[in-house]
């Protein structure tokens, strides 16, 4: 199972707070920000990477900027390698076996469902959308063999804070226009 170093996930209410949080926080340490935008219903979403002791110097200093403004955040150590790719929906995928679907109503519990997900058996990522065009909802798709999405969809979820989880889905043999439509 491929690693990467850790990522941190900031959440504001406040668009204008979020991006001065967001330059704060890449001022601060050497971390590589890999979102810094928008998201349903009116947020900001940072997402940082790096070594996990600047990353914690870099979350450390975006909450503070963050003050009220703070909905959510996450600090996930030794994120699987998928996750970064499927956020920028650039995951390579040759087919698709069986489809897992997980849905929440907070863009990190999708992102601590999908890291899960990958670390609990053999899947691939297919894409995980954070909040855009979701009222502020997030999920994340995966595919690989029905017992290993099966695996992977019950991790996904049993790692998501209790009341978290919209719904999760799984479907044996997707249609051939579903495949075109999630690939």
């Amino acid at each position: 199972m491929a690693l990467q170093p850790a990522i941190g996930l900031l959440e504001l209410t406040s668009i204008a707070r979020g991006i001065v949080a967001a330059d704060a926080m890449a001022k601060r340490a050497p971390v590589r920000l890999l979102q810094s935008q928008t998201i349903c219903p009116g947020k900001y979403l940072i997402l940082v990477g790096g070594d996990e002791d600047p990353v914690r110097e870099a979350m450390e200093v975006g909450v503070h900027y963050a003050g009220a403004y703070l909905v959510d955040r996450l600090i996930i150590a030794n994120l699987h390698a998928q996750v970064i790719p499927a956020l920028a929906a650039v995951q390579p995928l040759a087919g698709l076996d069986a489809v897992g679907v997980i849905e929440t109503f907070s863009v990190a519990a999708t992102v601590v469902a999908a890291d899960a997900a990958c670390k609990a058996a053999d899947v691939t990522l297919i894409e995980v959308r954070l909040g855009n065009g979701l009222g502020g909802k997030a999920y994340v798709t995966m595919s690989g063999e029905q017992f290993s999405v099966e695996a992977s969809l019950a991790a996904g979820v049993a790692a998501v804070e209790s009341g978290l989880v919209v719904r999760s889905e799984l479907i044996p043999a997707p249609h051939v226009e579903l495949g075109r439509a999630l690939l």
